[in-house]
């Protein structure tokens, strides 16, 4: 009973794992916009200070890039196993 229960879980890993990637898709997508729609604010509103602003934009949207990344590498391991 046990073992059946274990195996008819293991045989859904593939489709959360898709699922998990693309939720992490959406939401790097999600957390890139709204940095750069908090940029472009910024630096409409100093437009001096625009080099400051844009490269820790350029800094943000590559620590989100990586997190994300890092997920969808767990979710495709998850599948392999």
């Amino acid at each position: 009973m046990l073992l059946s229960t274990i195996l008819e879980a293991v045989s859904y890993v593939p489709g959360l794992a898709a699922i998990a990637a693309a939720v992490a898709v959406i939401g790097a997508a999600f957390g890139i916009g709204k940095i750069g729609q908090s940029a472009m604010e910024a630096m409409a509103r100093q437009p001096e200070a625009a080099g400051k602003i844009q490269s820790g934009m350029i800094i943000a949207g590559a620590l989100v890039e990586g997190a994300t990344l890092f997920a969808i590498v767990v979710c495709v391991l998850a599948v392999m196993k």
